[in-house]
């Protein structure tokens, strides 16, 4: 029997800060998006892992960082240009209710301020400085962080991440195209119907770390290939997921499914969240499917390996702050 995985990406305008024409629409939905995730999982008892931008810890900000070595001009977005203004570079109020709320979530980081750390120009030494500013933070509120998620998805720095508290992270996804990826995807998933997403195996990589891959970006078919396929069938991601829940039903593996809560901004989008946790909690129900955290996988995956010749359990590790 497989398990379902969902996990968010929490970081406001932190994921535009540095574009030349950042997604307004996006960027204005993000706070509304984020209470209406918290929502829907409670609705359905769901556990989330939700990866937070460290600066949303913050309560205020000058916008001055000096002891981050951050490229040059790396923080004006907070006080300059389309993005300026606390409300979308601070949300404390909005990380608590993390905390506060039913379903028993996992609070893990998404580095301090969105920085990729697959590009050339992350060092090292900023790869650490995020990664501990971001420990920092969210240990003052009263969390204890296990689970990191890559901005962009785009690995990298996995030494520096073996030296701090993380002990598992999202890889990327087995293939690369395929499924509801790419335009041929795309154009598939409209006019032959969805396919599965992959059941993914978690491994600990070399450097000690639980690679947790993902399976499906739930807000990764959209456009008018969306528009086309809603018109002759239903939501194409609910159908692979649909699909994915399945498989999980029949055979041990992950379906590690996510989003960022700035991919809310219409109805349907937030439409095709409810269908989604409507199918994972009747799965859960009905057919046994497991719903996991990041940080659960982590823990069964490396009690598994300290303990070869024993059951692998799935402990629970809640927090609160």
């Amino acid at each position: 029997m497989g398990t379902v995985v969902l996990s968010v990406d929490a970081e406001l305008a932190w994921g535009f800060h540095d574009k030349a024409s950042p997604p307004m629409d996006r960027v204005q939905a993000g706070r509304e998006g984020w209470r209406a995730a918290l929502e829907t999982f409670d609705e359905h008892d769901l556990p989330a892992t939700w990866a937070v931008v460290g600066h949303l810890f913050l309560s205020n900000c000058d916008g001055s960082h000096p002891d981050i070595p951050a490229p040059s001009g790396w923080f004006l977005a907070e006080r300059e240009g389309k993005l300026a203004g606390r409300e979308l570079f601070c949300a404390p109020e909005l990380v608590g209710d993390i905390g506060r709320a039913d379903a028993d979530h996992d609070l893990g980081i998404h580095t301090f301020s969105h920085v990729q750390f697959g590009a050339l120009e992350t060092t090292a030494s900023l790869a650490r400085t995020e990664i501990e500013l971001a420990v920092d933070v969210a240990r003052q509120a009263g969390f204890d962080p296990v689970s990191f998620v890559f901005p962009r998805n785009d690995v990298g720095h996995r030494a520096e991440l073996a030296d701090s508290p993380m002990r598992c992270y999202r890889g990327v996804r087995p293939t690369s195209r395929g499924g509801l990826e790419g335009r041929g995807g795309k154009v598939r998933a409209a006019a032959l119907g969805p396919t599965a997403p992959p059941l993914v195996e978690p491994r600990i990589d070399e450097f000690g770390l639980v690679d947790v891959p993902a399976s499906l970006y739930l807000y990764g078919f959209q456009g008018i290939g969306r528009r086309v396929a809603g018109l002759l069938r239903e939501d194409p991601v609910v159908g692979a997921v649909r699909s994915g829940l399945d498989a999980a039903a029949e055979r041990d593996g992950v379906l590690h499914l996510w989003l960022h809560p700035n991919n809310l901004v219409t109805d349907r989008d937030h439409e095709r969240l409810r269908q989604v946790c409507e199918l994972v909690a009747r799965y859960r129900d009905e057919k046994g499917v497991g719903v996991e955290t990041m940080r659960s996988v982590a823990n069964r995956t490396l009690s598994a390996r300290s303990d070869p010749g024993g059951d692998e359990p799935t402990p629970t590790d809640p927090q609160s702050p």
